[in-house]
Protein backbone atom coordinates (compact mmCIF):
# COMPACT_ATOMS: atom_id res chain seq x y z
CA UNK A 1 0.00 0.00 0.00
CA UNK A 2 3.14 2.28 0.66
CA UNK A 3 4.16 1.63 -2.52
CA UNK A 4 0.50 2.32 -3.96
CA UNK A 5 0.66 5.27 -2.45
CA UNK A 6 3.34 6.87 -3.15
CA UNK A 7 3.49 5.70 -6.69
CA UNK A 8 -0.27 7.82 -7.36
CA UNK A 9 1.29 11.00 -5.87
CA UNK A 10 3.94 10.58 -8.69
CA UNK A 11 2.14 10.02 -11.33
CA UNK A 12 -0.44 13.12 -9.67
CA UNK A 13 2.67 15.05 -10.62
CA UNK A 14 3.85 13.82 -13.63
CA UNK A 15 0.20 13.90 -14.91
CA UNK A 16 -0.04 17.81 -14.11
CA UNK A 17 3.37 18.41 -15.69
CA UNK A 18 2.76 16.58 -18.70
CA UNK A 19 -0.44 18.04 -19.17
CA UNK A 20 0.66 21.63 -19.37
CA UNK A 21 4.27 20.55 -21.35
CA UNK A 22 5.33 17.27 -21.57
CA UNK A 23 7.64 15.61 -19.72
CA UNK A 24 5.61 13.73 -17.51
CA UNK A 25 8.07 10.63 -17.93
CA UNK A 26 10.86 12.61 -16.43
CA UNK A 27 8.99 12.31 -13.22
CA UNK A 28 7.33 8.84 -13.43
CA UNK A 29 9.63 7.18 -14.76
CA UNK A 30 12.48 7.20 -11.84
CA UNK A 31 9.74 6.73 -9.86
CA UNK A 32 8.60 3.79 -10.96
CA UNK A 33 12.29 2.55 -11.10
CA UNK A 34 12.92 3.79 -7.28
CA UNK A 35 9.90 2.56 -5.68
CA UNK A 36 9.52 -1.23 -7.89
CA UNK A 37 13.11 -2.16 -8.36
CA UNK A 38 12.33 -5.68 -8.32
CA UNK A 39 10.65 -5.85 -11.82
CA UNK A 40 12.43 -5.29 -15.16
CA UNK A 41 12.76 -2.17 -16.80
CA UNK A 42 10.62 -3.76 -19.62
CA UNK A 43 7.81 -4.28 -17.22
CA UNK A 44 8.17 -0.54 -15.71
CA UNK A 45 7.72 0.61 -18.83
CA UNK A 46 4.90 -0.76 -19.51
CA UNK A 47 3.48 0.02 -16.21
CA UNK A 48 4.34 3.66 -16.93
CA UNK A 49 2.76 4.27 -20.67
CA UNK A 50 -0.43 2.84 -19.20
CA UNK A 51 -1.23 5.13 -16.69
CA UNK A 52 0.83 7.88 -18.94
CA UNK A 53 -2.24 7.21 -21.95
CA UNK A 54 -4.87 8.05 -19.64
CA UNK A 55 -3.43 11.03 -18.46
CA UNK A 56 -2.26 12.72 -21.77
CA UNK A 57 -5.63 11.22 -23.55
CA UNK A 58 -7.62 13.69 -20.63
CA UNK A 59 -5.54 16.76 -21.47
CA UNK A 60 -5.97 15.92 -24.83
CA UNK A 61 -9.75 16.32 -24.37
CA UNK A 62 -9.51 19.02 -22.35
CA UNK A 63 -7.50 20.77 -24.68
CA UNK A 64 -10.09 19.95 -27.61
CA UNK A 65 -12.85 21.02 -25.82
CA UNK A 66 -11.71 24.64 -25.51
CA UNK A 67 -9.08 25.04 -28.49
CA UNK A 68 -8.99 25.00 -32.25
CA UNK A 69 -7.02 21.69 -33.12
CA UNK A 70 -5.53 21.90 -36.75
CA UNK A 71 -6.96 18.10 -37.22
CA UNK A 72 -6.10 18.07 -40.69
CA UNK A 73 -2.36 18.06 -39.64
CA UNK A 74 -2.07 16.61 -36.02
CA UNK A 75 -4.19 13.50 -37.17
CA UNK A 76 -1.87 12.19 -40.16
CA UNK A 77 1.01 13.11 -37.61
CA UNK A 78 -0.09 10.76 -35.41
CA UNK A 79 -1.06 8.34 -37.40
CA UNK A 80 2.58 8.24 -38.58
CA UNK A 81 3.96 8.56 -35.46
CA UNK A 82 1.56 5.13 -34.33
CA UNK A 83 3.30 2.88 -37.01
CA UNK A 84 6.59 4.16 -36.50
CA UNK A 85 6.78 3.95 -32.79
CA UNK A 86 6.01 0.77 -33.24
CA UNK A 87 9.00 0.36 -35.50
CA UNK A 88 11.14 2.70 -33.32
CA UNK A 89 10.57 -0.32 -30.38
CA UNK A 90 11.47 -3.00 -32.62
CA UNK A 91 14.77 -1.33 -33.24
CA UNK A 92 15.60 -0.95 -29.71
CA UNK A 93 17.82 -4.18 -29.93
CA UNK A 94 19.51 -2.92 -32.88
CA UNK A 95 20.77 0.17 -32.01
CA UNK A 96 22.46 1.06 -29.00
CA UNK A 97 20.31 4.15 -26.80
CA UNK A 98 24.27 5.32 -25.77
CA UNK A 99 24.88 6.65 -29.42
CA UNK A 100 21.25 8.64 -29.08
CA UNK A 101 22.32 10.72 -26.12
CA UNK A 102 24.92 12.49 -27.87
CA UNK A 103 22.42 13.48 -30.90
CA UNK A 104 19.78 14.22 -28.67
CA UNK A 105 21.85 16.13 -26.54
CA UNK A 106 23.15 18.75 -29.48
CA UNK A 107 19.32 18.90 -30.90
CA UNK A 108 17.98 19.99 -27.49
CA UNK A 109 20.64 22.62 -26.87
CA UNK A 110 19.86 24.12 -30.11
CA UNK A 111 15.92 23.87 -29.81
CA UNK A 112 16.69 25.71 -26.61
CA UNK A 113 19.19 28.68 -27.87
CA UNK A 114 16.35 29.29 -30.95
CA UNK A 115 13.62 29.67 -28.47
CA UNK A 116 15.53 31.25 -26.39
CA UNK A 117 17.03 33.86 -29.44
CA UNK A 118 13.60 34.45 -31.04
CA UNK A 119 11.80 36.32 -28.17
CA UNK A 120 8.30 35.44 -30.30
CA UNK A 121 9.01 32.48 -30.80
CA UNK A 122 5.76 30.17 -30.02
CA UNK A 123 3.84 34.02 -28.86
CA UNK A 124 1.26 34.55 -31.83
CA UNK A 125 -0.78 32.14 -33.06
CA UNK A 126 -0.09 32.60 -36.76
CA UNK A 127 -1.11 28.80 -38.60
CA UNK A 128 -0.40 28.35 -42.10
CA UNK A 129 -2.42 27.39 -44.76
CA UNK A 130 -2.61 23.39 -44.66
CA UNK A 131 -1.84 22.45 -48.46
CA UNK A 132 -0.22 19.20 -49.95
CA UNK A 133 3.45 20.66 -48.43
CA UNK A 134 2.30 21.04 -44.80
CA UNK A 135 0.61 17.46 -44.71
CA UNK A 136 3.78 15.89 -46.12
CA UNK A 137 5.69 17.91 -43.27
CA UNK A 138 2.78 16.47 -40.61
CA UNK A 139 3.70 12.84 -41.75
CA UNK A 140 7.25 13.43 -41.82
CA UNK A 141 7.18 15.09 -38.01
CA UNK A 142 5.00 11.75 -36.82
CA UNK A 143 7.08 9.20 -38.34
CA UNK A 144 10.20 10.56 -37.06
CA UNK A 145 9.27 11.42 -33.64
CA UNK A 146 7.00 8.34 -33.34
CA UNK A 147 10.18 6.17 -34.40
CA UNK A 148 12.32 8.77 -31.55
CA UNK A 149 9.68 7.49 -29.03
CA UNK A 150 9.85 4.31 -29.78
CA UNK A 151 13.52 3.96 -29.82
CA UNK A 152 14.59 6.30 -27.05
CA UNK A 153 11.95 8.38 -25.73
CA UNK A 154 13.50 11.31 -23.78
CA UNK A 155 11.78 14.97 -24.68
CA UNK A 156 9.35 13.80 -27.20
CA UNK A 157 6.46 15.66 -26.24
CA UNK A 158 9.34 19.04 -26.51
CA UNK A 159 10.36 18.33 -29.82
CA UNK A 160 6.62 17.94 -30.99
CA UNK A 161 6.30 21.29 -29.57
CA UNK A 162 8.72 23.01 -31.30
CA UNK A 163 8.43 21.66 -34.59
CA UNK A 164 4.70 22.41 -34.58
CA UNK A 165 5.56 26.01 -33.53
CA UNK A 166 8.19 26.17 -36.00
CA UNK A 167 6.72 24.48 -38.96
CA UNK A 168 2.97 25.32 -38.58
CA UNK A 169 3.07 28.80 -36.92
CA UNK A 170 1.23 27.56 -34.18
CA UNK A 171 1.65 29.26 -30.15
CA UNK A 172 2.62 27.44 -27.46
CA UNK A 173 -0.72 26.93 -25.90
CA UNK A 174 -2.01 25.18 -29.33
CA UNK A 175 1.50 23.39 -30.28
CA UNK A 176 1.21 21.55 -26.91
CA UNK A 177 -2.73 20.81 -26.98
CA UNK A 178 -1.13 19.41 -30.28
CA UNK A 179 1.43 17.42 -28.91
CA UNK A 180 -1.02 15.54 -26.79
CA UNK A 181 -2.93 13.87 -29.66
CA UNK A 182 0.57 12.44 -31.19
CA UNK A 183 1.61 11.64 -27.90
CA UNK A 184 -1.57 9.23 -27.42
CA UNK A 185 -0.64 7.81 -30.57
CA UNK A 186 2.76 6.70 -29.98
CA UNK A 187 1.88 5.38 -26.03
CA UNK A 188 -0.89 3.31 -27.60
CA UNK A 189 1.52 2.04 -30.29
CA UNK A 190 3.89 0.90 -27.23
CA UNK A 191 0.98 -0.63 -25.26
CA UNK A 192 0.25 -2.71 -28.28
CA UNK A 193 3.81 -4.43 -27.41
CA UNK A 194 3.62 -3.90 -23.57
CA UNK A 195 0.10 -5.21 -23.32
CA UNK A 196 0.38 -8.80 -24.91
CA UNK A 197 3.65 -9.89 -23.63
CA UNK A 198 2.40 -9.22 -19.87
CA UNK A 199 4.76 -6.34 -18.99
CA UNK A 200 2.31 -3.96 -17.51
CA UNK A 201 1.89 -4.05 -13.46
CA UNK A 202 -2.10 -3.64 -12.89
CA UNK A 203 -2.06 -3.20 -9.37
CA UNK A 204 0.00 -0.36 -9.65
CA UNK A 205 -0.88 0.56 -12.82
CA UNK A 206 -4.16 1.55 -12.63
CA UNK A 207 -4.02 3.48 -9.73
CA UNK A 208 -1.55 5.56 -11.44
CA UNK A 209 -3.50 6.01 -14.04
CA UNK A 210 -6.52 7.52 -12.38
CA UNK A 211 -3.69 9.91 -10.63
CA UNK A 212 -2.60 10.97 -13.90
CA UNK A 213 -5.99 11.64 -15.08
CA UNK A 214 -6.38 14.18 -11.79
CA UNK A 215 -2.86 15.80 -12.17
CA UNK A 216 -3.90 16.37 -16.55
CA UNK A 217 -6.96 17.82 -14.71
CA UNK A 218 -4.99 20.57 -12.60
CA UNK A 219 -2.34 20.47 -15.43
CA UNK A 220 -4.71 21.64 -18.03
CA UNK A 221 -6.37 24.28 -16.64
CA UNK A 222 -3.31 25.74 -15.74
CA UNK A 223 -1.54 25.66 -18.47
CA UNK A 224 -5.04 27.41 -19.93
CA UNK A 225 -5.10 29.94 -17.47
CA UNK A 226 -1.46 30.99 -18.02
CA UNK A 227 -1.57 30.92 -21.57
CA UNK A 228 1.47 30.96 -23.86
CA UNK A 229 3.11 32.96 -21.61
CA UNK A 230 3.19 30.19 -18.64
CA UNK A 231 3.81 27.43 -21.39
CA UNK A 232 7.12 29.09 -23.09
CA UNK A 233 8.46 29.30 -19.19
CA UNK A 234 7.48 25.93 -18.48
CA UNK A 235 8.78 24.82 -21.80
CA UNK A 236 12.12 26.32 -21.34
CA UNK A 237 12.60 24.53 -17.69
CA UNK A 238 11.71 21.34 -18.89
CA UNK A 239 13.85 21.26 -21.73
CA UNK A 240 16.84 22.88 -19.85
CA UNK A 241 16.29 19.91 -17.12
CA UNK A 242 16.57 17.14 -20.07
CA UNK A 243 19.52 18.63 -21.27
CA UNK A 244 21.18 18.22 -17.75
CA UNK A 245 19.93 15.13 -17.26
CA UNK A 246 20.95 13.97 -20.65
CA UNK A 247 24.60 15.83 -20.13
CA UNK A 248 24.97 13.84 -17.28
CA UNK A 249 23.92 10.65 -19.09
CA UNK A 250 26.06 10.69 -21.38
CA UNK A 251 29.37 12.06 -19.94
CA UNK A 252 29.14 10.63 -16.27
Amino acid sequence: MLDIFTLVLIAFSAGLIDAAVGGGGLVQIPGLFATLPQHTPATLFGTNKFASVFGTGTAAWRYSRQIDIAWKLVLPAALTAFVFSFVGAMAVSFIPKEWMRPLVLVLLIFMLGYTLKKKDFGALHRPSHIGRRELIVALAIGGAIGFYDGLFGPGTGSFLIFLFIRFFGFDFLRASSAAKVVNIATNLAALAFFIPTGHVLYQYAIPMAIANITGALFGTKLAMKGGTSLIRKLFIALVSVLIAKLAWDTFH
